[in-house]
């Protein structure tokens, strides 16, 4: 029953919710052998929402109801599923029922797909493709880097020549619009295919039907080259508001476009890459991969993390006299390191979301010493807090001075480091993201421990 009011809802477009009824039903109909009633019930839901489904199912019932749908809504399936469980689905399909469910695909996806198989498979797939031409594609799609504008580019667009009228324009548009699945824009080329601008619709219906289309066509396009790195694309889209780019290659011939839902997975893969970045994950990693992928991607900056809590007890150790008549200091030891990793990754976490979102200009010595004017004002508001409470504690005053001062300057140094790294790797073309987290952490925990103690000695005058 429950599952029958699903359907209804999603009808209705309200959010698809999964439930373990709904699971049961679907297990129930399958392992029944009901096919039609299968059909009936998973035909009134998304196609996400089928992926969603089948991601709870085991994996044989997967495949069953792989083979039962058909191909032109098991394409859309297939690549909204996990890519773990897209590829065990893919190696039990043969090559031809794979090649039909590329059939379905644009260009881009197709390629995708295709890109996961063995090369010794691939080969056999494509040759099993019926449509020579969507096989040519897809092959060339391959060719070019995952992460280059060709990597990520469809085939699939309207374009038309300068040199035809309106009604010629209109005729060739309506055969190449059946290919493609959404038109966001129609672009003009002239006899060599060199993109030499866009065509508006509204332009295009009230023109002349014998006019030419150099007539009415707007020279002013934006596009990209082929190798373009997809982050730079992003950027550009962004910046411009568009819902797609035309790709050319060096000679400006039209080569294929980027959609706007192709760039929004592009955004969301950098955000995982460098959220788990910042986490101390030095591969992107899932929850469900084995211990050992998990172990292999942690341990490195755990191992940093290792050597530098070595380091900073090598430095508490060289002022191990100064510690005996002032033990106190060693309480606010923590205090100090907390301070200068959360300093460090507050400064470095604002530098790289503005070089992600290509918001910080300007020279590094501008931007340092902005921070440096910030993180002192920061640190004297909590050093003056700090101060009257150890003050108050243990009514030592040099003793609470030298903290406090301490903790102004590790504050400052902390802000620049954490401002400098990014910009300084973001200059040598690393990923700045690598500077936030365990990185900065430590090294701001070394540096604001030897900070620490060096000041207090200086003010104490031990």
């Amino acid at each position: 029953m429950k599952s029958t009011i699903l359907v209804e809802e999603n009808k209705e477009n309200i959010k698809f919710q999964i439930s373990d009824e709904l699971i049961k039903n679907v297990e129930q109909l399958i392992d029944s052998k009901n096919d039609q009633a299968t059909l009936d019930l998973l035909n009134e839901f998304h196609h996400a929402d089928i992926a969603e489904i089948l991601e709870e199912l085991n994996f044989d019932q997967a495949i069953y109801v792989i083979k039962l749908l058909d191909s032109e809504l098991t394409s859309d399936i297939l690549m909204e599923l996990d890519e773990d469980d897209r590829e065990k689905i893919l190696k039990n399909l043969s090559a031809k029922e794979i090649a039909e469910e590329i059939e379905e695909l644009d260009t881009d996806d197709a390629a995708d797909i295709v890109g996961e198989l063995p090369e010794e498979r691939q080969e056999v797939v494509i040759a099993q493709i019926e449509d020579e031409e969507h096989a040519q594609d897809i092959k060339e799609l391959l060719t070019y880097d995952d992460h280059s504008a060709g990597g990520l580019m469809a085939k699939e667009l309207v374009k038309v020549n300068e040199n035809w009228t309106v009604t010629q324009c209109v005729r060739e548009m309506r055969e190449q619009a059946a290919e493609v699945t959404r038109v966001h824009s129609i672009y003009v080329v002239d006899d060599n295919n060199k993109l030499i601008g866009r065509l508006s619709l509204k332009d295009l219906l009230v023109a002349n039907t014998r006019a030419n289309i150099k007539e009415i066509y707007i020279p002013k396009v934006d596009y990209v080259n082929v190798h373009e790195d997809v982050e730079d694309v992003a950027k550009v889209m962004q910046k411009y508001d568009l819902e797609a780019i035309p790709v050319v290659d060096d000679n400006q011939t039209l080569l294929g476009r980027i959609t706007i839902d192709d760039i929004v997975d592009v955004i969301k893969e950098e955000a995982e890459k460098d959220y788990q970045l910042a986490a101390g994950i030095t591969q992107v990693v899932e929850a469900d991969d084995s211990i050992f992928q998990l172990t292999r991607a942690r341990l490195p900056w755990l191992f940093l993390g290792l050597l530098g809590g070595i380091g900073a007890a090598y430095i508490m150790g060289g002022f191990e006299e100064m510690l005996k008549e002032h033990a106190i200091l060693f309480f606010f030891t923590p205090l100090i390191a907390a301070m200068a990793g959360n300093v460090g990754v507050q400064s470095s976490a604002i530098i790289v979301q503005g070089l992600a979102n290509d918001d910080v200009k300007g020279s590094i010595n501008n931007r340092l010493f902005k921070e440096m004017l910030l993180a002192a004002l920061n640190g004297i508001i909590l050093a003056v807090v700090l101060l009257l409470f150890i003050w108050a504690y243990k009514n030592d005053f040099f003793t609470a001075l030298a903290i406090s001062v301490s903790l102004v300057i590790v504050i400052i140094v902390a802000g620049l480091i954490g401002t400098f790294i990014p910009l300084f790797l973001d200059k040598r073309g690393i990923d700045p993201a690598i500077a936030t987290g365990p990185f900065i952490t430590t090294s701001n925990d070394i540096f604001g421990i030897l900070i620490y103690f060096m000041i207090a000695k200086m003010i104490l005058g031990i």
